[in-house]
């Protein structure tokens, strides 16, 4: 009798041969696959600004406008609208206007909110990289809103021992309004709280889309450098063009910072798999 060839076959699998069972009476080893990584294939990237024109306009009317205040332009209307302000802030006003300012300080609630949050999503994910975008924006912010300051000194609205604090390049001390650190902070900022926030509903098992991850994503992003653009100028802490300048530096800043890919920067200091993957997209 000729045996068919089929019935030959060893079996490829690990499993005991058929017939015989589990004669040791030990479960049999079954196939495990590894953790989906944070980054599934399924995934979109978020959005990341698509040339570097839009950064060159930015830059140039920065520049611009620093170039206007320095030969006297706009000074004018940096006086008629802090004594607007001033003619025009009752007690309810003034103090709304400022407690609202406290969401632009960045060393007393910033730093210290998206630390928390980027310490929480590192525990959680096991990873080191929820602290890069935390120190990118550290670093970005202090160089360029710090260089700002000293290079191009201006007296603030209510500096009235200097004769004329409107000026750029001013004597007088201090003299660190231009720009405006609060309007910079809230565009860096809460754009980095907002990505470890979305890094933890991810880490958590959430299913996040890539442009509006979770509900108020766009009040986060947005609303607070409108409030600090107003408060900033009400209050008396800033002139209005501090608050301009603030303004097209931080969105500069956020441009350079959304182009880093947090995810896949390479960091061959850190061992143990640390450096895995955190949902930062």
């Amino acid at each position: 009798m000729v045996v068919p060839p089929s019935s030959c076959r060893r079996s490829d699998t690990t499993s005991s041969p058929r017939g015989f069972g589990n004669l040791a009476g030990v479960p049999e080893p079954t196939a495990t696959r590894p953790p989906a990584p944070l980054s599934d294939a399924s995934r979109r990237p978020g959005p990341r600004p698509a040339g570097w024109w839009f950064d060159a306009v930015l830059l140039a009317v920065l520049a611009g406008l620093t170039g206007a205040l320095t030969g006297g332009v706009f000074l004018d209307l940096d006086l008629v609208v802090r004594d607007w302000v001033d003619a025009h802030r009752p007690p309810v006003a003034y103090w709304a206007a400022r407690v609202l300012n406290y969401l632009g300080q960045g060393g007393q609630v910033l730093i210290p909110v998206s630390t928390v949050l980027a310490l929480w999503l590192a525990r959680r994910v096991r990873s080191v990289r929820p602290l890069l975008p935390v120190l990118g924006a550290v670093v970005a912010t202090y160089l360029s809103v710090g260089a700002m300051k000293v290079l191009l000194p201006r007296g603030y609205p209510h500096d009235f021992d200097d004769p004329f604090p409107e000026r750029l390049f001013t004597e007088a001390t201090p003299a660190m309004a231009y720009p405006s650190g609060h309007v910079t902070n809230a565009i860096v900022w809460y754009a980095v709280i907002a990505l470890l926030i979305t890094g933890l509903l991810r880490a958590y098992g959430r299913q996040v889309p890539a442009r509006r991850p979770f509900p108020g994503y766009l009040a986060l992003r947005f609303l607070p450098a409108a409030v600090l653009f107003c408060s900033t100028v009400y209050l008396g802490y800033h002139w209005l063009t501090d608050s301009v300048a603030g303004l097209l530096l931080g969105w500069l800043l956020l441009r350079l910072l959304q182009r880093v890919p947090w995810d896949a920067v390479r960091l061959p200091w850190v061992r143990g798999g640390l450096d895995r993957q955190a949902g930062l997209f």
